[in-house]
């Protein structure tokens, strides 16, 4: 008998639907795990098989990271069918349909569940469905400190992970919220907070917590320690780059422009050069942390 769970992740609740226990495959989501209320879902997953007979257009391709999942996008009838692999030339492992308005979907493995395909199934909805909701998935790495959140964004292999950690050596009262993909929310109040979420990337960091974002740090590696604040352009630039959304669709990257483009107003985003080193951090706290 199939089984729905639910979760609350930045304030969005979703469903997941099973006949087969996936608590082993899940236990990232246990912080986010919540009772049914009478609030709509951002989104409904159901595991089981897909039906894609029928006329089929192929749309976009998304390989924008070597060591990134390859996304393909296609339109089904008047749906959208993701074909998820694992890397940039292995097999489709994962296929995703989902509804035009992102609603629905249905999630079927190639040789069985995965941890894989539940979260790229999971983080893939989120971010479409919550792109209107002036939240933004980001690809970046979180810390704590002193009731505020600050984030670190760049290219995989950056050091965003490295830089988070000399925070943490650096200062006491330093804690990671999420070591890959966070989630950020421009409030009706005009507030900007970031959230934890069940998608950490490599380190296992799945905290449901949230605190008001300090500043927006992006990080290149450099032979010296040095900082400055962005103008606009270039913070938007930096933002865009670190964002989750589809970019074949108007509606929704407008949304996201929109929001990035209010986020960068209320907080200061800055550009880090720097070394693998505690100094960077000191840096980066004495000049970010006000």
């Amino acid at each position: 008998m199939a089984e729905s769970r639910y979760y609350r992740v930045a304030g969005h609740l979703f469903s997941v639907t099973s006949e087969e226990p996936l608590d082993a495959l899940m236990d990232n989501y246990r912080p986010f795990l919540c009772e049914k209320t009478a609030e709509p879902t951002v989104f409904d997953l159901t595991i089981g098989p897909i039906d894609c007979s029928g006329e089929r257009t192929h749309v976009y391709t998304d390989t924008s990271d070597d060591d990134m999942p390859r996304i393909e996008v296609d339109r089904l009838g008047s749906n959208w069918l993701f074909r998820v692999s694992e890397t940039k030339t292995s097999e489709v492992c994962i296929r995703i349909l989902v509804s035009d308005d992102w609603h629905q979907a249905r999630l079927q493995f190639r040789g069985g569940p995965g941890r894989f395909g539940i979260d790229n199934a999971c983080m893939l909805l989120y971010a479409f469905a919550t792109a209107r909701m002036r939240t933004l998935m980001m690809h970046a790495a979180v810390i704590m400190r002193q009731g505020k959140g600050y984030l670190f964004l760049g290219h995989s292999g950056t050091g965003k992970s490295t830089h988070a950690r000399m925070w943490m050596q650096a200062f006491d009262d330093a804690r990671l919220l999420n070591d890959d993909n966070p989630v950020l929310r421009l409030l009706d109040s005009g507030e900007v907070r970031v959230y934890g979420s069940p998608w950490s990337g490599k380190t296992p960091c799945y905290i449901n917590e949230e605190v008001p974002v300090g500043a927006i740090i992006q990080l290149a590696q450099a032979p010296a320690n040095t900082i400055r604040p962005l103008r606009l352009p270039q913070a938007y630039a930096n933002m865009l780059s670190s964002s989750s959304g589809l970019k074949i669709l108007p509606d929704m990257m407008d949304a996201l422009y929109d929001t990035i483009s209010r986020v960068i107003q209320t907080v200061q985003v800055y550009h880090l050069d720097c070394l693998p080193d505690t100094a960077a951090a000191r840096l980066c706290a004495e000049t970010t942390c006000r």
